[in-house]
């Protein structure tokens, strides 16, 4: 089995940052590709950023220019630094992984407010 574990949200004010780290563990035998999802009350599950083994990134136009997604494959985890955060960035974020089948985080959630 592939265990995910997130750690890194919170509450911040507008314009403030944030870093979210998911560390995988377990039956991992090579990553393909990491990446983060979230999903705001009464919306759907959106892919926010992915990074490939190779470290191609890619982001949903709502956030460029203002997260950045890295990895560490030595340590199998993966990152979001987000940075200007704006009150929509609110929701529950999903660490995602794929291997040979796709993981899933347990979600953490991020509250954008004065």
């Amino acid at each position: 089995q592939v265990q995910l574990v997130e750690s890194g949200g919170g509450l911040v004010q507008p314009g403030g940052s944030l870093r979210l780290s998911c560390a995988a563990s377990g039956s991992i035998f090579g990553i393909n590709i990491m990446g983060w999802y979230r999903q705001a009350p009464g919306k759907e599950r959106e892919l926010v950023a992915v990074i490939s083994s190779g470290g191609t990134t890619n982001y949903v136009d709502s956030v460029k220019g203002r997260f950045t997604i890295s990895r560490d494959n030595a340590k199998n985890t993966v990152y979001l630094q987000m940075n200007n955060l704006k009150p929509e960035d609110t929701a529950v974020y999903y660490c995602w992984i794929v291997t040979s089948s796709q993981h899933w985080g347990q979600g953490t959630q991020v509250t954008v407010s004065p």
